[in-house]
């Protein structure tokens, strides 16, 4: 099927148009993929979260460690002409991530689920749990734009489930994941 890009921003979103076989046209519009992830002690019932400032909300949001799996477009539209396998970028980044925003040294994970928007909108979301894991012994490593802050804690299983119910985590599509990883746990 003949695809064409017809606008692209240049660093993270593309418009696509994929001709039907009817004559209709159809758009996307997608961006590179990004990871989440989960650290649980599961001992003590809790989830890690982060607290950090988020610009398009006008402040503060509770959020699981991730980031982008490619920092542009480019990077991913190379990445999918390679056909390498999308999960083992994933992974390592959310490793990555996990180190640089939460400052834990993770060493094994297990895709939790897989969240998808839409048909328009293609912008997927690698959510992982961490497997094994420890504290970094020099914390976070944040990036100069993640320098307002990004503090780190653990919550009880019962205050992230408030959390999410009460709207407290914004970014609801990881939120709902987050919320059957926790029924999960009971």
């Amino acid at each position: 099927m003949n695809k064409e890009i017809i606008y692209a921003t240049g660093r993270i979103f593309e418009l696509v148009q994929i001709p039907k076989k009817d004559g209709r046209i159809f758009e996307v519009a997608r961006r590179a993929p990004g990871v989440r992830l989960i650290v649980a002690d599961k001992t003590n019932k809790k989830v890690l979260l982060t607290r950090e400032h988020r610009w398009e909300l006008g402040g503060y949001d509770y959020r699981l460690p991730g980031g982008k799996v490619f920092d542009t477009l480019k990077e991913f539209e190379t990445f999918r002409q390679s056909g390498k396998d999308i999960l083992i970028a994933a992974e390592s980044k959310v490793k990555e991530e996990a180190a640089e925003e939460a400052g834990i040294y993770v060493f094994g994970v297990e895709l939790f689920k897989k969240s998808m928007l839409g048909a328009t909108v293609e912008w997927d979301l690698y959510v992982f749990e961490a497997t094994k894991w420890q504290l970094h012994e020099q914390g976070q490593n944040l990036k100069e734009d993640e320098q307002k802050g990004i503090d780190v804690q653990f919550y009880d299983y019962a205050e992230v489930e408030k959390m999410i119910i009460d709207g407290a985590m914004q970014e609801e599509r990881i939120a709902l994941i987050l919320l059957q990883w926790l029924k999960k746990q009971s």
